[in-house]
């Protein structure tokens, strides 16, 4: 079958949304509208993507995995068809991803001053996905931390950093100036096996309000200050690589320029923050 790029995205909508109501008005289309086109890609499929009751809307199996499919496959259209459109324009760009607390934009500013036609987009990379931009398109080179799967990728490294741990002012270990593992044993560690968080800030919400404590990259903390928690380095923690990463065969061009520009700016930023800068990485391609 051919896909409706159309009714997927209505589907993605109300698997957002979990109300048909509230999908239809997002896409600005009447509800009957939307509920008969979600009837028909069901169809389309032979299966069903929701249980509908008089109270609720939830996704089946089949709809949770459509669900998790379909976010790439609209993002990487809608990123195609962006380079379609920059092309006919005549618009040089990248489009740079970056994890939460890592820095660049020192790298754009001395990028932009060599090249000042480029223009350079930015997109956050979450940490459940931190090399996803990449494989789908959205962005051409991403500072990320490790770990990631490389394959495919080539890889820059740029430092090093420490872990710490994130507790509120009231808790025991407040008052220490740095932890080893040991002193967390039976702590609640807000991961993604105990507590699956979408957002730095949401994870610091639920630290903050006692439901757990959170062990994060130095610059995370630092880029996320609150008078209400403190951070505690762990010493015998393994530190946090940092890099740049580029799809192979991608690496030419104004991505080329970038990667040679940002990588001395940021490891020398790395170094200002304490961190160890590395210039070679075993398993780097």
């Amino acid at each position: 079958m051919d896909l409706d790029l159309r009714k997927l995205r209505y589907f993605v909508a109300v698997a957002d949304h979990r109300h048909f109501g509230r999908a239809a008005e997002r896409l600005y289309i009447a509800q009957p509208v939307l509920s008969r086109q979600i009837r028909a890609f069901e169809q389309e499929l032979g299966c069903a993507l929701f249980v509908r009751t008089t109270r609720s809307v939830e996704l089946t199996a089949a709809g949770r995995r459509l669900h998790e499919e379909a976010r790439g496959l609209t993002t990487a259209v809608e990123a195609a068809l962006r380079r379609v459109r920059d092309a006919d324009r005549g618009v040089r760009r990248i489009v740079i991803a970056f994890s939460p607390g890592l820095h660049v934009s020192e790298a754009i500013v001395a990028f932009t001053a060599r090249h000042p036609d480029v223009e350079v987009g930015l997109v956050p990379s979450r940490w459940w996905e931190v090399d996803t931009p990449l494989r789908d398109g959205r962005a051409q080179v991403g500072h990320l931390r490790r770990p990631f799967d490389t394959a495919g990728l080539h890889v820059v490294p740029i430092g090093r950093e420490p872990k710490v741990a994130c507790v509120p002012v009231t808790h025991r270990l407040a008052g220490r100036g740095e932890l080893l593992s040991a002193d967390l044993d039976g702590e609640p560690v807000l991961d993604a096996r105990r507590r699956r968080t979408s957002s730095v800030e949401e994870k610091f919400e639920l630290v903050a309000a006692g439901h757990g404590i959170a062990l994060v990259p130095l610059s995370v903390a630092r880029s996320y200050p609150r008078p209400d928690l403190v951070h505690l380095t762990v010493t015998d923690a393994p530190p946090v690589e940092t890099c740049l990463a580029v799809p192979e065969g991608g690496d030419e061009g104004p991505v080329a320029d970038f990667v040679e520009i940002a990588t001395p700016v940021l490891r020398e930023r790395a170094a200002a923050q304490g961190q160890q800068t590395v210039r070679e990485h075993p398993g780097a391609p």
